[in-house]
């Protein structure tokens, strides 16, 4: 059975920095990144990498947060530095299964950034 695990949100004021982690597992995975759902607001990509290490990002949040994944730990992680209240959503991990293409969604792991 595929679990993705969140970690790392919080409360951080503007300006500070966070780190999400994803593990992921029961799987083996593509693609893994991170979206985000602000209240009022659709669901959007925050950033994504393949397994081989491309990544790409939101316009909002380029220059600003940094993707990474340890392939051996089905692990993805965010670092996110110079918060903008702005930035204030849940955050959900997601995962593209490497034999099947389905996506797969964490529960969401929330971030508040304060002004």
């Amino acid at each position: 059975q595929v679990q993705l695990v969140e970690s790392g949100g919080g409360l951080v004021q503007a300006g500070g920095s966070l780190r999400l982690s994803c593990a992921a597992s029961g799987s083996r995975f593509d693609a893994m990144g991170w979206y985000r759902q602000a209240p009022g607001k659709e669901r959007e990509l925050v950033a994504r990498v393949t397994s081989g290490g491309v990544a790409i990002y939101g316009d909002s949040v380029k220059g600003r947060f940094t993707i990474s994944r340890d392939n051996a730990k089905n692990t993805v992680y965010l670092q996110m530095n110079s918060l903008k209240p702005e930035d204030t959503a849940v955050y959900y991990c997601n995962a593209a299964g490497y034999y099947n293409g389905v996506d797969y969604w964490g529960k969401g792991t929330l971030v508040t950034v304060s002004s």
